[in-house]
């Protein structure tokens, strides 16, 4: 696979980051947060387009690798 993290919306990764355990908490704006039951906390703007360095930083909150994260697209 490439190296490289994939081209996503901010809706795609609120439900990838579901179906890894996270929760919806609240949302303030565009902004959503969600917590998984180990206390990580990930925020997600819910933009058509996610820069890859905002999505980096999203996996990085979450503590899930691109590899992790592309299984569970």
């Amino acid at each position: 696979m490439s190296p490289s993290l994939p081209v996503v919306s901010g809706a795609e990764v609120a439900r990838a980051l579901t179906k890894a355990g996270f929760a919806h908490v609240s949302q303030r704006g565009s902004h959503m947060k969600l917590r998984h039951s180990d206390g990580r906390t990930a925020i997600v703007p819910l933009h058509r387009e996610l820069a890859r360095g905002t999505l980096r930083s999203i996996l990085r909150q979450a503590n899930l690798s691109p590899e992790d994260f592309r299984k569970l697209l």
